[in-house]
C-alpha cells in the first residue's frame, strides 16, 4: 500500500525511503541522501521510520537464513537480536519474537536516524524536526506470516 494512503495524505504530501528491513545507518549514501534532502531542502518536520510485523527481513535475522549478499546489509538487524538476545528469548512463542525484533529494529533505526549528522545539524540550527517510530499491522502480512507457519508444519489448515 503506498505511503500517502497509509497516512491519509495526497500523492506527494509524503516524501518516501524503502529499503529491506527499514535500515537506517550511517554508511548508507542513498539513505542519507534523501534523508538530507528532505530535511534541508524541503524542510520536513517529521521523519517516521516504518517498520512493519512479519518483515522478512527481520524474520531471516531471527531465523538465522542466509540468502547471500544481502546477509551484509541484515547484519544491522543481527546487530539488534543479540543486543536483545536475553529480552527476546522471554518472549512466548517464535511469533512473539519476531513482532518484538520487529520493534526493536524500528527503535534502533530511529536512534540511528537521531545521530546522523543530517538531524543533528538541522537540530543546532533550531530547525523544527522530530523523529518518529511506527510499526504497522498488515492484515495481508499477518495472512502471508499464517501460510507460512502452515507450511513449516506440513499442513494447509489454520492453526487452532
Amino acid at each position: 500500500m503506498p505511503a500517502n494512503e497509509i497516512c491519509g495524505l495526497l500523492p506527494g504530501e509524503i516524501f518516501v525511503h524503502r529499503n529491506v528491513a527499514n535500515i537506517v545507518v550511517h554508511s548508507d549514501l542513498n539513505c542519507l541522501s534523501v534523508m538530507q534532502y528532505a530535511v534541508d531542502v524541503l524542510r520536513v518536520k517529521h521523519i517516521i521510520i516504518v517498520g512493519h510485523y512479519g518483515c522478512g527481513g527481520v524474520r531471516a535475522t531471527l531465523e538465522s537464513k542466509k540468502f547471500g549478499l544481502i546477509d551484509n546489509w541484515l547484519r544491522h538487524v543481527q546487530d539488534v537480536k543479540i543486543k536483545y538476545a536475553q529480552h527476546l528469548a522471554c518472549q512466548k512463542d517464535d511469533t512473539a519474537r519476531l513482532n518484538r525484533l520487529c520493534e526493536l529494529n524500528v527503535i534502533a533505526q530511529v536512534i540511528n536516524a537521531a545521530q546522523t549528522t543530517i538531524v543533528q545539524n538541522a537540530l543546532d540550527r533550531g530547525q523544527d524536526l522530530a523523529i518518529h517510530g511506527l510499526v504497522l499491522w498488515s492484515q495481508r502480512r499477518a495472512g502471508a506470516a499464517s501460510r507460512h507457519q502452515r507450511r513449516e508444519r506440513g499442513t494447509n489448515s489454520p492453526s487452532p
